[in-house]
């Protein structure tokens, strides 16, 4: 399987390519081209040149465009299913949601762009001012600049994609160097279609050279990234004057209350912790429980942990596959070993083999120790005992991030005020904090980010405000 560049609508190769390697079991599954300074820079050039005939197209044709994308996606899906568990791990049934995942929001993309519109503004509402006839469009900033991360490597690239495309821009796309066939089967499902705007999605591979590319040039107008907060930081001062939208890392929280239903919050708390094996920038990494059911809750998260299969993603059953390389399982471990010293205890098996991580449950978990301080990004959840919510809000909210917290409670009046005193850009009611709906605004605050994504914030943030006054 051979991904290639995309210089608008142009296939092309480059010197030399690089091998994607199984993370299950570490066989090539796939191969890139290796692109640079001088490959980003023509596509670039590329986009810039399609921007005309993009704004040009009508809404139209756009939306036929994503509609037309969303049945190749429903035609492929088991293959494109199977090309995400290959490339990153995922387990296939997992994999298959993502696809599903990933034709809501071309259609959602689609379907919102139809409704979107100006408004007419009262000019003559004060003193100085007087009646004309005045309005505003959104109009597309020209070119747009997307860099997506492993973890959903389709949905995340069809959250940028999607809604800048119907929107009227180009796109330069720099997929994760970890999946790179899946984001180009995706983008030839683009390309190919018969609605397609000419030249308006291009694709490079590549790292920090491809990045640093794309985020310096004075070509796009909209830098769409995905990742962690370093690189996040690194875009910022480096952007220099153009809109800039991040989505950075997570440290989820979620406070049991002593009325809340144990047996519910137990079990959406292990999917919630170890979906995609934690992979995932709100998986539920600490959980602050009321000190009348502590105990109570620690056996049944426990029990509900070791319930989740775990072993081969190419298996349907398997809940749990590896993580994306054995840096992120040592990394775990360390973790683990760490927290272990600090005085915490393991309530479920501490196991790895290789780059499988199997689900870990900490309790006696401090707000000192370092996993509970930082981002872990692995299949692991910490237990920490609150004296109610007025002790637990407190200590969720002492994070530099803020993407999503959650509660589950039976009382009506912690309800309102989590929703009033959580610090976070989402905030979820009897459920787990990993909770997303694809059409919801969805970013974070504090370190978490800049912007949201969810088709119609993504569209509002790819699309300029033009004011109209006719006198």
């Amino acid at each position: 399987m051979q991904a290639k560049i995309f210089y608008g609508s142009t296939e092309a190769e480059s010197a030399s390519r690089s091998e994607r390697l199984s993370p299950f079991d570490g066989s090539v599954v796939s191969t890139a081209p290796v692109c640079g300074a001088i490959e980003t820079q023509k596509a670039l050039e590329v986009a810039k040149s399609a921007t005309k005939a993009a704004k040009a197209s009508t809404l139209a044709q756009r939306c036929s465009w994503l509609l037309d994308v969303a049945q190749k996606l429903r035609d492929n899906r088991e293959d494109m299913a199977l090309t995400i568990t290959k490339e990153v791990g995922k387990p296939i049934a997992f994999s298959r949601v993502e696809v599903d995942r990933c034709i809501e929001t071309v259609t959602l993309s689609a379907e919102t762009m139809r409704t979107m519109h100006g408004e007419t503004i009262n000019t003559d509402a004060m003193p100085s001012g007087k009646k004309t006839m005045a309005f505003f469009r959104r109009e597309p900033v020209g070119v747009v600049a997307a860099i997506t991360p492993f973890n959903f490597p389709l949905n995340l690239v069809a959250h940028k994609l999607a809604p800048a495309l119907v929107a009227g821009n180009t796109v330069v796309l720099k997929p994760t160097p970890e999946a790179p066939m899946t984001s180009y089967k995706f983008a030839k499902y683009f390309i190919e279609s018969e609605y397609a705007v000419k030249d308006a999605l291009s694709v490079v591979y590549g790292d920090a050279e491809v990045g640093s590319t794309l985020v310096g040039s004075d070509i796009p107008r909209v830098i769409s990234f995905t990742g962690s907060v370093p690189v996040g930081n690194i875009i910022t001062k480096s952007a220099g004057i153009k809109k800039v939208s991040l989505e950075l890392g997570g440290n989820a929280a979620t406070f049991i209350d002593r009325s809340a239903d144990l047996d519910l919050a137990a079990n959406r708390c292990a999917l919630g912790a170890f979906v995609n094996s934690g992979q995932v920038c709100i998986s539920l990494q600490r959980i602050y429980v009321d000190a009348a059911v502590y105990d109570e809750f620690a056996e049944k998260m426990a029990a509900e942990t070791k319930k989740l299969v775990v072993g081969s993603p190419y298996e349907d059953e398997t809940f749990m596959g590896p993580l994306i390389d054995k840096e992120s399982a040592e990394r775990a471990t360390h973790w683990v070993q760490s927290a272990i010293e600090e005085g915490a205890r393991a309530v479920t098996e501490v196991k790895c083999e290789g780059t499988m991580f199997y689900p870990t449950v900490m309790a006696d978990v401090t707000d000192d120790m370092a996993i509970v301080c930082e981002e872990v990004f692995a299949p692991i959840v910490s237990l920490v005992k609150v004296e109610g919510f007025d002790d637990a809000a407190p200590r969720m909210n002492n994070s530099p991030y803020g993407l999503q917290f959650s509660i589950f409670t039976n009382d009506l009046s912690l309800t309102q005020r989590a929703i009033d005193e959580l610090e976070a850009g989402g905030i979820v009611i009897n459920d787990m904090p990993t909770l997303r709906f694809d059409i919801q605004p969805y970013g974070g605050v504090k370190l978490s980010g800049v912007g949201r994504e969810g088709p119609k914030f993504a569209i509002e943030e790819m699309t300029e405000i033009k004011s109209v006054v006719i006198c």
